[in-house]
């Protein structure tokens, strides 16, 4: 990070090689107990930075699209006929799955 791009904090290295991350640091980035933080060497720098999962990505990641309950529920059904070798699905509206008119 370059000077001045964010918060800089000086932190003591205790025994074991651990430090305490600062709580205005952890509480910028999420980082709560048991996170997961990646750590890289850059020159003489040591970077740590927070691990993003999947389920971090869904709850507080951008949101690129918008789906509603129903069109998820008929995916699922055409997927599942798909999966299954199930011809034709009855979607939960009472329609079935397109035909391939």
């Amino acid at each position: 990070m370059a000077e001045g791009a964010g918060p800089t904090f000086e932190v003591k290295v205790h025994r074991g090689r651990r430090i305490t991350i600062p709580r205005a640091v952890a509480d910028l980035l999420g980082i709560e107990e048991g996170s997961r933080l990646r750590l890289r060497v850059e020159g003489d720098r040591v970077v740590l930075e927070p691990v993003r999962d999947a389920l971090w990505f869904a709850i507080h990641g951008p949101k690129v699209a918008y789906i509603s309950f129903e069109e998820l529920e008929e995916e699922s059904e055409r997927e599942q006929g798909r999966l299954y070798g199930m011809e034709a699905l009855t979607l939960s509206h009472g329609s079935t799955s397109p035909s391939t008119t």
